[in-house]
């Protein structure tokens, strides 16, 4: 019999890690805007999750504009986004706990991210937690970025965890759906604002924060 025993936990970054992705709308609506864009704040949640060569895709199919470069806008956005975490950045609530929780119980931890590596190292640098992490993986160099699995398949396979005895944490749809299609158990983190919505029902839990994994993962057989 295939045991379901979680032995790794696969964390995405941004908007579960640390509170950055109101820094990435903020800098996706002004770069928007500065490009003529007929885009609200609240539009740039449409993009959550997503890679940052693909939200700028994302916005040129909806509203194209004269010289398009996709590297110039998103080094913009992600310059910005560095900036703002360097200068504010702040872990989400019960971050050091879980994450001191798995490692205590023997966890193998990984970073499963759309982010540029620019961006986890100014993560892990602001919030002191490098040395949690067996695996960081990004999808910056990747052939697709989530929703598609890639970036949670290449993180598993540097744990050497099969995909099923991986729970990956959440914030996103996109992030979810990557998740999922990469078999593992997937355990999602809404904004407070989006909590209610019913396309989390397809994840295997809901938190409201960190700090509530501590007894999901209790409930979970220790790794031997």
């Amino acid at each position: 019999m295939t045991s379901n025993k979680i032995k790794a936990v696969i964390f995405d970054m941004d908007g579960v890690l640390i509170d950055s992705e109101p820094s990435w709308q903020q800098a996706e609506f002004e770069t928007m805007q500065a490009l003529g864009l007929p885009i609200t704040y609240q539009d740039t949640l449409q993009t959550t999750g997503l890679r940052i060569d693909q939200v700028v895709h994302y916005w040129y199919q909806r509203y194209p504009w004269a010289n398009y470069d996709n590297a110039t806008t998103a080094k913009a956005i992600v310059d910005s986004v560095v900036a703002d975490i360097n200068l504010r950045g702040q872990a989400m609530e019960g971050v050091v706990d879980a994450l001191n929780y798995c490692r205590e119980q023997g966890y193998k931890i990984g970073l499963a991210t759309s982010s540029s590596s620019a961006i986890i190292s100014a993560v892990l640098n602001k919030l002191s937690i490098a040395k949690y992490f067996d695996a960081l993986q990004s999808a910056e160099s990747l052939a697709f970025g989530k929703p598609h699995p890639e970036v949670y398949i290449l993180c598993a396979q540097q744990l050497d965890t099969p995909f099923h005895q991986c729970i990956a944490i959440e914030d996103s749809f996109n992030g979810l759906i990557a998740a999922k299609a990469a078999n593992m158990q997937t355990c999602i983190i809404p904004a407070a604002e989006q909590a209610s919505l019913s396309r989390w029902q397809i994840a295997d839990s809901q938190l409201n924060n960190l700090g509530q994994l501590i007894p999901l993962l209790q409930q979970n057989t220790k790794p031997s």
